[in-house]
């Protein structure tokens, strides 16, 4: 019924636990269920415009499950409609669109399975508009896909940065410091938010709620005072002060992403000391909170979406994307969720929660 019979499988974006989970389980179920032909198409969309693939079988995608990264590769750094081409010693961007079907028709790809975030679903609906039958599975430590309420990912990098805060808070409290931990999100603080809560740490900031620094350096004298001699902050990276900016690292004009976001907990740290005379500390985790092993709940996850894409497809499906609402594994259109961002609600209970056990926000 689904006239498919050979597929594509494409991992694009930032790198993320849990990707070889998904990988695994599309495979298995393809062939093992369905006896379809898997090719993987390496490195992102950069695969598809090179026309680099190579066919999986059982033995490539066996025991990888554990394991974190990608065996395809990835890029987060090539859009097929602004692509750098060189031409005559001048680099000019260029929509080579139709060399990706090409190379799509040449390998006789009935559809393909795209495991990525917003900006590679972004992409992927580009494809869908041009025929090709895409399924998208929801990808990014950044838990900032919109239409499903969880990545796979998004698990992991939770678990690094409670153990991170968990550990700073042991010399935050022996030199009686403020310590100040960054961490990834973009602009959305669902890392921030749940490691923060997970830790118990003091002070959380996110995108969604400009600080105020008066206010944070009350809280942190306040704690001081009543014999809390340190206090532990955790900012999301895509934070910023009331009337002020984020802080962007650099800018990459090559990349479709362009702006890259950091330094903003070294910001706070300064201006936390400058104004208590508190000795402050920063902590940037960085590409730490992408690496290593997923955790049980991305692997399980991933194996979740990865198998409901393939039902997906044979269900005569087209351009869906594979989303967890309420607790069940469910689709949505794809271009729903392209060139957005979930970010968290005001009123999230969970944020209810942290100010009633007395975190503060600073709002």
């Amino acid at each position: 019924m689904s006239g498919i019979s050979r597929i594509g499988l494409l991992t694009a974006g930032g790198d993320c636990p849990g990707l070889n989970a998904v990988i695994r389980a599309v495979a298995k179920t393809a062939m093992n269920r369905y006896g379809l032909e898997v090719v993987g198409i390496e490195d992102g969309f950069l695969g598809l415009i090179q026309n680099r693939m190579h066919p999986l079988t059982n033995e490539s995608v066996s025991n990888i499950l554990t394991l974190g990264g990608t065996i395809l590769g990835t890029n987060n750094r090539v859009e097929p409609r602004r692509y750098p081409v060189k031409i005559n010693g001048t680099t000019e961007v260029r929509d080579v669109t139709d060399r990706c079907l090409e190379h799509i028709t040449h390998n006789q790809l009935d559809a393909i399975v795209v495991i990525g975030g917003d900006g590679t679903m972004t992409g992927t609906s580009h494809f869908v508009r041009q025929g090709i039958n895409c399924i998208g599975v929801p990808k990014t430590i950044d838990n900032d896909l919109y239409g499903t309420d969880i990545t796979f990912g998004f698990a992991t990098a939770v678990a690094v940065a409670t153990e991170a805060l968990d550990r700073v808070h042991t010399t935050a409290a022996s030199h009686h410091r403020v310590m100040v931990l960054e961490v990834m999100g973009r602009n959305a603080g669902w890392i921030a938010l749940h490691s923060g809560i997970a830790s118990g740490t003091d002070v959380i900031l996110i995108p969604e709620i400009p600080y105020d620094l008066g206010k944070v350096c009350e809280f942190v004298v306040a704690r001081s005072r009543r014999g809390k001699r340190f206090s532990i902050i955790c900012v999301s990276e895509g934070a910023r002060p009331r009337d002020g900016d984020q802080v962007v690292k650099f800018i990459d004009p090559t990349s479709p992403d362009p702006i890259r976001l950091g330094g903003i907990g070294q910001k706070i740290a300064f201006d936390i000391e400058a104004a208590t005379a508190i000795e402050t500390r920063t902590v940037s985790l960085g590409h730490v909170q992408r690496g290593g092993s997923p955790v049980a709940t991305d692997r399980v996850l991933a194996t979740e979406f990865g198998d409901a894409a393939v039902e997906l497809l044979m269900a005569g499906q087209r351009g869906r994307l594979v989303v967890m609402k309420d607790g069940a594994v469910t689709h949505i259109p794809l271009e729903d969720a392209a060139g957005k961002q979930r970010l968290i609600p005001l009123d999230l209970p969970l944020l209810r929660a942290a100010r009633n056990v007395g975190t503060c926000f600073s709002d």
